[in-house]
């Protein structure tokens, strides 16, 4: 049976890990309300962005300009890119799992014997792919850390270029959508060719410029947008997943106290008990 000293030591431990738990706990919280805030502000502008594309669409629709737009053209799906939004670190309970298990699921059952390439953003994105034989065409870290437009479309640009010169035939998009503290959804989005809406305009705008252009500027501006709330939300999500996990581990940690400290007194009192018992002997053996 272990000794009072080893108990102490044990409970001592734990009880440092529990004041890193909370600490962790409490900077996540912080976080994600700025990433929460972060969210709720994109979301308006991507459907207002999604709703104007339509209407414009709407507008150029038998234009051979915009028929012939390389961000527009269906090509048979051979080879597909996957844009794979994780974290860079753990500790955020089973938020990197679900991603990578989910986004596994998605590209091994498919039954049309497409080419796949991931594009990872996220260390444990790119780790896990690797080890599982994926192509990693492109790598990005530390952009849920503090994600900024500009990063997101750079990415954006690569792969509507990659797509314009007909190195992929597809892009996909994979990630966990914020829905609450305690929810969070794997979300897996066509993002090219760009899928127009098929509602027809609810706007009558006037054009200063043709539609067939306007159409032009605003379809690689939907690309970066999309992968920019896709982004947003993966990092509300993760923020939400870790302060939820280190919640758990601070509750689990109290229990181990709690019984490891019920332990020690039942070892100290049975201690106590034992050298009672031998005092009494002892004096009775005087006598």
């Amino acid at each position: 049976m272990p000794s009072l000293i080893d108990f102490r030591r044990r409970i001592r431990s734990v009880k440092n890990t529990q004041q890193i738990t909370k600490a962790m706990k409490m900077v996540s919280a912080a976080k994600l309300r700025r990433a929460q805030d972060a969210v709720i502000a994109a979301r308006p502008f991507s459907n207002s962005l999604r709703q104007m594309l339509a209407n414009v669409a709407a507008a150029a629709k038998g234009t051979d300009a915009a028929a012939e737009h390389p961000l527009l053209a269906e090509r048979r799906e051979e080879r597909v890119l996957a844009i794979v939004i994780n974290s860079d670190r753990g500790l955020a309970g089973a938020f990197s799992t679900n991603i990578n298990r989910g986004a596994q699921k998605f590209l091994t059952e498919d039954k049309a014997g497409r080419k796949w390439e991931i594009e990872a953003v996220g260390k444990k994105a790119r780790d896990y792919f690797r080890r599982r034989g994926f192509t990693i065409v492109g790598e990005t870290f530390n952009l849920t850390k503090a994600p900024k437009y500009a990063d997101v479309a750079a990415i954006g640009r690569k792969v509507a270029g990659r797509y314009a010169k007909c190195e992929v035939d597809s892009v996909y998009l994979i990630y966990n959508e914020f829905k609450s503290v305690m929810s969070q959804k794997l979300d897996i989005v066509q993002v090219l060719p760009v899928p127009l809406p098929a509602e027809t305009a609810t706007a009558d705008y006037i054009f200063e410029q043709p539609a067939e252009e306007l159409l032009a500027t605003l379809l690689p501006k939907y690309v970066e947008t999309v992968i920019y709330r896709a982004v947003l939300e993966s990092a509300a999500a993760e923020h939400a997943a870790r302060m939820t996990a280190m919640d758990a581990a601070s509750s689990n940690a109290a229990d181990v106290i709690e019984r490891l400290t019920l332990y020690m007194n039942r070892v100290r009192q049975a201690s106590i008990t034992r050298e009672i018992i031998e005092v009494v002997s002892g004096a009775s053996a005087l006598e």
